[in-house]
């Protein structure tokens, strides 16, 4: 039996062109998609320091006053930010007329790479809206009158 010998195609050389015309549309989204996964995780980043500044400052009205603790609550929740984010909060009320604060955390990132159409900068903000909650009265009782559970052996007098 005689072996034959293959025969060189005409396009012997059309793999490495196929190669190098799609390499850099590969490599494009590649780091598009780097890019995208950063900016999704940069943004649930900056939702959690929003609603953890509204949530410390939703306690009371103490709280809600504490512009600079509703801050530091927001940044100690956004360590991984640099620069640190912008935190700004409002008191106001809402549609029932209750007593609310509204924290709003901006940063702004920056792409790792550039490429025409696509943006380097992207301003990333989340604005968190909550209830202030009620302070409650402390209750006062007198010396023996008065109602509630003050005490006392139970019996009522009898």
């Amino acid at each position: 039996m005689k072996l034959r010998a293959r025969k060189q195609s005409p396009r012997r050389g059309g793999t490495v062109v196929e190669l190098a015309v799609l390499l850099p549309l590969l490599a494009f989204l590649f780091v598009i998609g780097i890019d995208f996964a950063r900016v999704f995780y940069h943004t649930l980043t900056v939702s959690s320091a929003a609603r953890s500044g509204a949530l410390f400052g939703s306690r009371d009205e103490v709280r809600a006053a504490d512009t600079d603790g509703i801050k530091g609550a927001a940044l100690d929740e956004a360590k991984n930010l640099k620069p640190a984010p912008d935190v700004k909060s409002v008191r106001q009320l809402d549609e029932q007329g209750n007593p609310c604060l509204r924290v709003t955390v901006t940063w702004s990132f920056r792409s790792a790479a550039s490429f025409p159409g696509v943006p380097t900068t992207v301003n990333v903000s989340k604005t968190v809206q909550m209830r202030i909650a009620p302070t409650v009265p402390k209750e006062t009782f007198s010396d023996g009158a008065g109602g509630g559970s003050g005490g006392g052996s139970g019996t009522g007098g009898l």
